[in-house]
């Protein structure tokens, strides 16, 4: 099996107020974002051609997004392969929520970790981002 996580795809958490949050994110880190959150490029270590991106976003606290975790972040790590992770971590007894879902931007999977968090695995796409 190819590397499993190969880094961060995202950063996500709940909020009372999203566009309240972007925006203060933005007057005092410096954080651009748009309806969605903001995103960081940066280069791919071993293709130092390739251009990644990093999500940071925030929901509104009565987000669906992250169920069913009630947890009040969830991370997204870019995977290599995810049928195949997936199919793995299943073997050792994770276990896998919902169906895969395919975008331009990559493919989406979900696991919950040992204390109910919500995991996002993403194939990405990274091209349509930059």
């Amino acid at each position: 099996m190819k590397k499993r996580v190969t880094g961060i795809g995202g950063i996500f958490f709940k909020t009372e107020d999203p566009e309240k949050m972007k925006s203060w994110y933005n007057k005092h880190l410096g954080i651009e974002s748009d309806q969605y959150g903001g995103l960081f490029k940066w280069r791919d270590h071993e293709d130092k051609e390739k251009e990644c991106t990093t999500a940071w976003s925030p929901f509104s606290k009565d987000t669906k997004y992250f169920g069913p975790s009630d947890k009040e972040y969830m991370f997204n790590y870019r995977v290599e392969n995810l049928v195949e992770l997936l199919a793995a971590l299943k073997a050792e007894g994770v276990e896998v929520v919902g169906e895969i879902e395919e975008y331009e931007y990559g493919k989406f999977g979900w696991i919950m970790d040992p204390e109910g968090r919500k995991i996002e695995l993403w194939e990405p796409i990274d091209a349509p981002f930059l």
